[in-house]
């Protein structure tokens, strides 16, 4: 069912820092930062040759970002995104084993625009799961 590795997000409490660390330290392509309101993150994506990194940061007050760096001032990987051809058709056949699907189970557009599911954690070894319809 899944496909190919899209992205590892990190959760960052200093976006500017950390997108500069991956592109002076480390030598990447990184983006530029992107607001996502539905989602309350910013993102910033950096490009590796066989995937991504996103990086996040709090937008807004509510954002689910900010409880993650609470808990994780340092900051830490906050999820794994897998790619999918058909985010219905996934959703549906985790759901009849037993999968946890977050929000309403209905796929909203993530950052590169596609439609994206969540996976509850406690599901999946601890690891909040993202899928992308590609």
């Amino acid at each position: 069912m899944i496909g190919r590795l899209n992205h590892v997000a990190i959760a960052v409490p200093d976006l500017d820092a950390a997108s500069a660390q991956y592109a002076n330290t480390l030598g990447a392509k990184v983006g530029l930062a992107k607001d996502e309101p539905d989602h309350g993150v910013t993102v910033v994506f950096i490009e590796l040759p066989n995937t991504k990194i996103e990086l996040l940061f709090p937008l807004g007050e509510d954002s689910p970002i900010q409880n993650f760096l609470d808990k994780n001032p340092s900051g830490g990987i906050h999820h794994m995104c897998y790619e999918v051809d058909d985010i219905l058709a996934a959703r549906d056949q985790l759901q009849v084993q037993g999968a946890r699907v977050l929000g309403s189970g209905e796929p909203k557009i993530g950052a590169h625009g596609k439609p994206v599911l969540f996976l509850h954690p406690k599901d999946f070894n601890g690891c909040l799961i993202e899928l992308e319809q590609v």
